[in-house]
């Protein structure tokens, strides 16, 4: 059961990071969305310049070892997922990176946001 959850966990995680990154440009099509991506792209931003680790990662370890796994041994969820959450190569210099680039894709998807919503068309 405890795997089953971690994978949950890891599912939810990249869900999340996925909405961080491109969710502004779901904000084009739903307004209201909004009030939910913005916070989530500045807690994103600022886990990757703070250089601080989600709370989402402990907990999926917690649960990985409570459920007595070692690792990541094996799964689609392990090979292809993780290993996007958790990039080997992770440095201050990746993070900043990371961080800049959840601000410019959102800049540019708030920039479509705002000359939908008030530009010249």
């Amino acid at each position: 059961m405890y795997g089953f959850l971690a994978d949950a966990v890891v599912l939810l995680h990249f869900g999340f990071v996925v909405f961080v990154v491109l969710g502004g440009f779901l904000v084009l099509r739903w307004r209201w969305l909004i009030w939910l991506h913005l916070p989530a792209a500045a807690w994103g931003a600022l886990i990757e310049f703070a250089g601080w680790i989600c709370p989402l990662t402990p907990l999926e370890l917690w649960l990985r070892r409570a459920g007595g796994e070692a690792g990541y041994a094996g799964g689609f969820i392990e090979h292809y997922l993780l290993p996007l959450l958790y990039p080997a190569a992770l440095t201050r210099e990746v993070q900043i990176a990371l961080g800049l680039g959840v601000l410019v894709v959102n800049l540019i998807a708030y920039a479509l946001v705002w000359q939908r919503k008030w530009g010249h068309s």
